[in-house]
């Protein structure tokens, strides 16, 4: 059996307490412990350019860090129904009628709801296990602006020549965004 003495030296171990889960108030006047992840620990990415991603800047800390723990109590931030639950919209002798129907389906036996039933959170949606989320292309904004862009005047050159025309206006469908937009400004 260890002595109160004993006890208290494993106690303020400083080996265990930097083991411990519980960490003091102060990492920045936190409440908590700092959760921030490091830059391995990241998984948002974000292009780069030329083909390459790099994980996504730092977050800033919040603004209110440092404040106590806001209450959520009747005189405090939550809102307070005016009305029993489910009496909304009813006059005062359709609310009675109501609960009267309730207390006669409760005695003889029909299940109604509980209150832990009609506050619970409806069942998360579920993703298809098939399902891979489309790979970055490592390209910024204007890198794939520019991709586009080659691609339609390509498409554009090819169609002006099939047909022997000189001008993309000549053609009845337009390829490019910006000859897209003249038509849209022109028809105004």
């Amino acid at each position: 059996m260890k002595t109160f003495q004993q006890f208290m030296l494993e106690v303020y171990d400083p080996e265990i307490q930097g083991r411990s889960q519980i960490t003091k108030q102060g990492e920045g006047g936190r409440i908590g412990r700092k959760r921030k992840q490091t830059d391995a620990e990241k998984k948002r990415v974000k292009a780069v350019g030329g083909g390459k991603t790099a994980p996504a800047k730092t977050y800033k800390d919040k603004a209110d860090i440092g404040i106590t723990n806001r209450k959520r109590s009747a005189a405090g931030r939550q809102q307070q129904p005016q009305k029993e639950r489910g009496t909304a919209g009813l006059s005062a002798r359709e609310q009675q009628r109501k609960a009267a129907m309730e207390r006669r389906a409760a005695k003889s036996g029909v299940k109604t709801k509980t209150a832990s039933e009609l506050l619970a959170k409806t069942a998360k949606k579920t993703v298809d296990p098939k399902y891979k989320p489309q790979k970055a292309s490592g390209m910024t904004q204007s890198e794939r602006e520019a991709v586009t862009k080659k691609g339609e005047k390509k498409l554009r050159d090819l169609r002006l020549q099939t047909t022997g025309k000189t001008k993309e206006s000549e053609l009845q469908y337009p390829i490019t965004k910006k000859e897209i937009a003249r038509r849209r400004k022109a028809s105004k």
